[in-house]
């Protein structure tokens, strides 16, 4: 299905499923797998599902009665951040002119509330433990004010940065066998999911603690957790369809 987008007006653009990772050329952020791409060989324009498909107006449940609207370019002249995931926003962006507030097309996708497995998960923008990744509770190199979300389960054992994902996503891409081959070149709707496979080969920070005594469950739930976050947070219902079939019939 071809599509034109107001940001690339010159050219359709058709969906795409490439193993190689690549930058949306609209809101700047790491994509991998699925994507749509520019018709024209010569160009090399790719978005984003939720950056082609976006709402003029929307708005989100993590800041209730506010309305953002889509730009193709932050607002004004200084640097804008972020409320979601905490970096830059340098592309498309949902800025809320009443408060100020910016979220980049994927982080404003993000539910407010998720569920994993029966482990119930929450946005929340201030935390009392370290991100399970990262190993830290502030974002490095955030900005003052900014603190970025996390998703806090509510028992209190998972917590994990939005941040994270972009990073988690690569890493796992980087470690597939067969990530520096000619096999990365798919064009091909029918071919094998990317994103599934590079979160496959995932090596996770486990330490000494979550080993035994219900650890397995634990890294098993932090899996799945982060397989359906960064099937939601690129637009790929496939990925989290596939992630919850393969857990059940565990």
């Amino acid at each position: 299905m071809e599509e034109i987008h107001i940001g690339h007006q010159d050219h359709k653009l058709v969906p795409k499923n490439y193993k190689k990772p690549y930058t949306c050329d609209g809101c700047k952020e790491p994509g991998i797998g699925s994507r749509h791409r520019c018709e024209c060989e010569d160009c090399d324009y790719d978005l984003h599902k939720h950056c082609l498909f976006y709402k003029s107006t929307t708005c989100h449940d993590f800041f209730t009665n506010s309305a953002f609207k889509f730009l193709l370019h932050p607002p004004g002249q200084d640097e804008r951040w972020c409320d979601g995931c905490g970096k830059l926003v340098r592309g498309f962006v949902y800025h809320c002119k009443e408060k100020g507030w910016d979220l980049h097309p994927c982080c404003m996708n993000l539910p407010n509330k998720l569920k994993v497995d029966n482990i119930k998960f929450k946005l929340r923008d201030n935390v009392l433990k370290k991100c399970f990744w990262c190993k830290r509770k502030r974002l490095e190199g955030s900005v003052s004010g900014i603190r970025g979300w996390s998703y806090v389960s509510k028992c209190d054992r998972y917590h994990f940065h939005v941040n994270c994902a972009s990073e988690m996503m690569l890493q796992g891409w980087k470690n597939e066998p067969c990530s520096n081959s000619d096999y990365n070149d798919y064009n091909d709707q029918t071919a094998p999911d990317s994103l599934a496979l590079a979160l496959e080969n995932l090596e996770l920070p486990v330490q000494g603690r979550f080993r035994g005594n219900g650890g397995d469950k634990f890294i098993r739930i932090v899996k799945m957790f982060f397989k359906v976050f960064v099937g939601i947070l690129l637009g790929d219902p496939f990925t989290i369809t596939l992630t919850c079939l393969a857990e059940l019939i565990r």
